[in-house]
């Protein structure tokens, strides 16, 4: 939602001001579909031949994590406490056979349907699944130690990845104001063409090249720039359920009590999506 504010006031007051001081809007709108079109085909190239197609892709459909914002809140994080701490108790209580069903078909499962929205999170559901089958095929045997390193090296490996999305459309925002010159000089040699024209028409011939630096300089910096800003920064809070997956299974493994579980889990979380302990202490009694 913040992210459409946003928009809606970049867009009032670039456009709305313009207007204000007396400019005229129909020659910017004569000219975009013909910048957007040099400008926006290049930039698409560009990302096409600098990224992978997971990338690419997952680049664009970051620009939509940023519309919807972070994924998780308050009740999210105690559903995935509350869903982690059954399925170490399972564990505990009714050995490995027991959870054989969750963790190779966790959408079937039903511990893991009291949160659905964790199974939308593959990442989230891959390192809880891996990491209790790898406690589950080693019939006891593991340091929690060595546990809690392997899990470190997968959600940083996760977030390498993750960030990579944030860090395209951060090249493409560096690319934006060069690609809008690069429109620019092209309507300047059209200009050039018709320089035998009177001086009415030159003028709309020049206005129109320069809409291609101004699109250039107002995509980067008004819109793909803070969007790929805004990613990294749900990229890292998503992000905070993976940590809080690691302390209650590791929490677990060690034996420690409930409450330092949660506790331990609680303070991965950002304080505006933070449960209290009280909060988290009630759903795991439930």
């Amino acid at each position: 939602m913040s992210a459409i504010i946003g928009l809606v006031v970049l867009f009032i007051c670039v456009f709305g001001g313009f207007v204000i001081a007396g400019g005229s809007l129909a020659p910017i709108i004569k000219a975009t579909p013909f910048e957007m079109f040099i400008i926006g085909g290049a930039g698409v190239g560009g990302m096409i031949t600098g990224n992978s197609g997971a990338i690419f892709k997952g680049a664009w459909g970051g620009m939509g994590r940023v519309i919807k914002g972070p994924k998780y809140h308050k009740e999210d994080y105690i559903g995935i406490i509350a869903v982690i701490s059954k399925l170490m108790k399972t564990l505990k209580a009714e050995g490995a056979v027991a959870m054989e069903s969750h963790v190779e078909n966790p959408e079937a499962s039903a511990i893991f349907g009291e949160c659905p929205k964790m199974l939308h999170d593959h990442g989230l559901v891959g390192l809880i699944c891996d990491t209790i089958r790898l406690m589950v095929v080693s019939s006891g045997t593991l340091s929690p130690y060595a546990v809690e390193d392997v899990m470190t090296t997968s959600i940083k490996h996760h977030h390498h990845s993750e960030m990579q999305n944030a860090d395209a459309i951060a090249t493409l925002a560096g690319a934006l104001p060069a690609l809008g010159i690069v429109a620019c000089v092209l309507g300047v040699v059209k200009t050039m063409g018709a320089i035998d024209q009177p001086p009415p028409v030159l003028g709309a011939l020049i206005g129109g090249a320069l809409v291609g630096t101004f699109l250039g300089v107002f995509l980067a910096y008004g819109i793909f720039e803070p969007f790929g800003s805004r990613l990294k920064q749900i990229i890292d809070e998503d992000g905070e359920a993976l940590k809080v997956a690691q302390q209650v299974i590791i929490g677990n493994m060690h034996g420690y009590p409930v409450p330092l579980i949660i506790e331990a889990a609680r303070v991965c979380i950002n304080h505006h999506a933070q449960p209290t302990f009280g909060e988290l202490f009630d759903a795991l009694r439930k």
